[in-house]
């Protein structure tokens, strides 16, 4: 039996009237299709903390012990309800769906008081109870979209099916895998349409394991488990040659096609079209990825897929990252010890909890390339000035622009590179070719970063590929 699983990202369910339109109702027959919803945008980072800029949520003021925590999960509520309204113009709905919620966030509310009462005494650490605490608060985005999601489609005539994974309320746990055997048991596609929260309650917890990463390994882990014949990915934007906000839309086009290894190095630069963790199991049991854009159906979007092993040698995408933290150490008498060094920076680098972008290293000197908060890059680098006082350490914001292809003659990207960037007058501090010629690297100034991605993508790719079509991208 053939069937998909499709996910739909935060900000595509927040224009709901889009994602009824221009995925659930489009085709004639809804079914043979499971969907893995995420949170409406920018409710999960009321949940926990900004993805972005690290502004504390809720999960974050109760780790701090602020009581305002409170006050914010009023503030949720009444954001939620409005997200209600919007969806529902029918009353009974509207009734039932701001019933479900409100149920949800009463119930979380006493468990975080509860919780918090008995830490007041000594015998108890709230910092036991933080994990639990996130991977609950964790789940209420989900659920709230993904029971409005249901309500909508029974009041337009579907079948549709409400699979909660988050575990609220039932005893029964286990493996990820477990978690989704046992849900989809009496599942039948070809009648009924599942819609699937993207948290899962599991033994491995998904926060603790993927971060905010979680709902694409649930999502993933769904279409490898019951054997989908695709695995379909609805965001905002396309996957595109390059950032439109920078290079321009008309400019850029989307990639059309490619491979997992791609899709890897994009997820490095933390532009992930799929989480790395969750791209493997897609590529084990050989299931291609398709990465669409909500607000063009009619576009077939970019596959992703193992097959794709391109004759010609070109560039598909140039990917970037401003604001990146090059950590630098030099010391002579490094000679000989980089293994030991390289292994006592990598445990400071977890400790601080910044994500390692890259490194460079030679004989005496390393170089991480990392991003994350100000706050904890600043404590980063005072514990390795302690910890090496003879060393040269320093820390200087960069950019990271990647020239990136399934199959790339590396050594003529790397020089038609530097020729772009030196037409700008823009003269790298380091670049990087890869000996499996799918990626090519270039740091510079944190100021030239729009300037660089700029003249890249039309020396590498624009005069290469000179048709151009209005498109987004997918960050």
């Amino acid at each position: 039996m053939s069937f998909t699983v499709e996910k739909i990202g935060g900000t595509s369910m927040t224009a709901f009237d889009a994602v009824m339109d221009n995925i659930l109702l489009r085709p004639e027959n809804p079914y043979q299709r499971i969907f893995v919803v995420s949170a409406y945008s920018g409710i999960t980072d009321a949940l926990l903390e900004c993805k972005k800029t690290g502004q504390p949520g809720i999960y974050q003021l109760i780790a701090q012990r602020s009581e305002t925590w409170q006050e914010k999960m009023e503030e949720l509520e009444q954001r939620m309800m409005l997200i209600n309204q919007n969806i529902f113009a029918d009353p009974m709905s509207r009734l039932r769906a701001d019933k479900f919620i409100r149920s949800r966030l009463s119930e979380a509310k006493n468990c975080i008081r509860n919780i918090m009462d008995t830490c007041q005494h000594g015998q108890f650490s709230l910092n036991r109870y933080l994990p639990q605490i996130r991977e609950f608060l964790s789940s209420l985005g989900e659920a709230h979209s993904a029971y409005n999601t249901v309500l909508k489609l029974k009041h337009s005539g579907i079948n549709s099916r409400f699979i909660d994974l988050s575990g609220w309320n039932e005893d029964h746990h286990g493996s990820l895998d477990d978690v989704i055997r046992q849900a989809f048991e009496s599942v039948d596609v070809t009648c009924e349409l599942p819609i699937v929260t993207g948290y899962a309650y599991c033994d491995e917890g998904l926060m603790k394991t993927y971060d905010r990463g979680y709902s694409e390994m649930t999502f993933s882990r769904i279409a490898a488990l019951t054997g989908a014949e695709q695995a379909i990915i609805h965001k905002e934007y396309h996957l595109s040659t390059a950032d439109p906000s920078i290079v321009g839309a008309d400019v850029v086009r989307p990639m059309g096609e490619t491979n997992f290894d791609v899709a890897d190095q994009l997820a490095n630069l933390g532009m992930e079209a799929i989480h790395p963790n969750a791209a493997t199991g897609l590529r084990q049991q050989n299931i291609p990825l398709i990465v669409k854009n909500t607000f063009e159906p009619e576009h077939t979007g970019t596959r992703i897929s193992c097959e794709h092993d391109p004759d010609n040698h070109r560039v598909e995408i140039i990917a970037g990252r401003d604001k990146v933290f090059a950590l630098h150490l030099f010391d002579q008498s490094m000679v000989g010890l980089v293994d030991t060094v390289s292994y006592e920076m990598a445990e400071r680098i977890a400790e601080a909890k910044v994500d390692l972008i890259g490194k460079e290293m030679n004989a005496n000197s390393m170089t991480y390339y990392l991003h994350g908060q100000s706050d904890s890059l600043n404590r980063l680098l005072a514990s390795v000035e302690k910890r090496y006082p003879a060393a040269s350490v320093s820390g200087k914001m960069v950019a990271l622009i990647s020239a990136i292809g399934a199959s790339m003659d590396t050594c003529e990207v790397l020089a038609n590179g530097m020729n772009a960037l030196g037409q700008g007058n823009i003269q790298p501090m380091a670049v990087h070719s890869s000996l499996r010629n799918v990626n090519v690297q270039f740091c510079v100034e944190d100021k030239h970063y729009h300037q660089a991605i700029c003249l890249l993508h039309e020396m590498l790719i624009e005069e290469n590929c000179p048709k151009r079509n209005t498109s987004s991208y997918a960050a």
